[in-house]
C-alpha cells in the first residue's frame, strides 16, 4: 500500500510539473537535497557506467559567475542551489587506467552516451525535487555557454556540461505549460509521417491559446512557427552555438577518433 501511495505522489509530481523562474531565498535542508540527488543516481545508465557528474553550486560568488553564463537569468542567483549535470568520462577513464584497462572513450559516441546518462539523472532529480515540494527549471543555455561554464566550474578533460537545473522553493505559481496531445507524438510499431491535416490537428490547440495570440502581437508575426524560426531559435544562432559546442566537445577530449 505504501508503495502505491508513493507511486501516486510521484505521478502527481510529473503531471503537475511547472518551470519555476522566481525563487524564495529559503535554503534547502541538506538531508532533503541529498535525497533528491540520490534519486539522480538511481536513473537508468548505459552499461551501469554512470558516466556523468553533478556539480551542486551553493556559493553565491560562483552562482553570480554562472548567472553571467546563463544569459543573466535571475533565477540562477535566486535559487539556493544550481545543479550542473555533466557528461563525464574523466572518472571512468581513470578507473580503467588504474585497473590495467585501456579506455577507448575519446569519441563522439562516448560523449553522446555520457550525455544521455547525465540527462536521465537530471530528470530523476527534477521529479524528486518536485515531489519534495521544490520548484525547478532547466537551463538550455548550458550548451550555448559550455566553454565559460567549464572555466567557472573547473571541469577537467573528459567532462562537458550538458544541462543545468536551478532548484528551490517557488516564489510564483505559474499555470501548467501546454503540451502537444499524445497522439501527436506517439507512433505505434513504425513511424507514420505527418500529413498537413495531421499537423493542423496536432498544433491547433497550441496555436489557439491566448498566450500564443499575445506572442504574435508582441513579435509582430503571422504564425507561432515564425516566432520560433525568426525570434527564439534562429538558424544563424543555431549554427553559431553548434560550432562553439562542437569545439568544446573536441577540446574536452572527445571526437579525437
Amino acid at each position: 500500500m505504501q508503495i502505491l501511495i508513493q507511486l501516486h505522489i510521484m505521478t502527481n509530481a510529473i503531471f503537475n510539473h511547472r518551470s519555476i523562474r522566481k525563487y524564495k531565498s529559503d535554503k534547502i535542508d541538506d538531508k532533503i537535497l541529498n535525497e533528491i540527488l540520490l534519486a539522480g543516481t538511481r536513473a537508468s545508465t548505459t552499461g551501469n557506467m554512470q558516466v556523468y557528474s553533478i556539480i551542486a553550486t551553493k556559493n553565491q560568488e560562483i552562482k553570480d559567475k554562472l548567472w553571467e553564463s546563463h544569459f543573466k537569468q535571475d533565477m540562477v542567483k535566486q535559487a539556493p542551489v544550481v545543479l550542473t549535470f555533466c557528461a563525464d568520462f574523466n572518472r571512468f577513464n581513470k578507473w580503467c587506467e588504474n585497473r590495467e584497462a585501456k579506455p577507448g572513450y575519446d569519441n563522439f559516441l562516448s560523449f553522446y552516451t555520457a550525455s544521455i546518462d547525465a540527462l536521465l539523472a537530471a530528470q530523476n532529480v527534477a521529479v524528486a525535487a518536485v515531489d519534495k515540494g521544490l520548484g525547478i527549471c532547466y537551463l538550455g543555455t548550458t550548451t550555448y555557454m559550455a566553454s565559460s561554464i567549464i572555466d567557472i566550474l573547473k571541469l577537467p578533460n573528459g567532462v562537458v556540461p550538458v544541462t543545468t537545473l536551478v532548484i528551490g522553493y517557488a516564489d510564483e505559481n505559474p499555470d501548467l505549460t501546454d503540451r502537444l496531445p499524445l497522439d501527436g507524438i506517439l507512433h505505434y510499431d513504425t513511424y507514420k509521417d505527418y500529413s498537413n491535416n495531421d499537423i493542423d490537428k496536432i498544433y491547433s490547440e497550441k496555436e489557439s491559446l491566448k498566450q500564443t495570440i499575445d506572442l504574435l502581437k508582441e513579435n509582430n508575426k503571422k504564425t507561432l512557427a515564425q516566432v520560433f524560426t525568426d525570434n527564439r531559435y534562429k538558424k544563424e544562432d543555431n549554427i553559431t552555438f553548434s560550432n562553439l559546442f562542437l569545439e568544446v566537445i573536441k577540446k574536452q577530449g572527445f571526437m579525437n577518433n
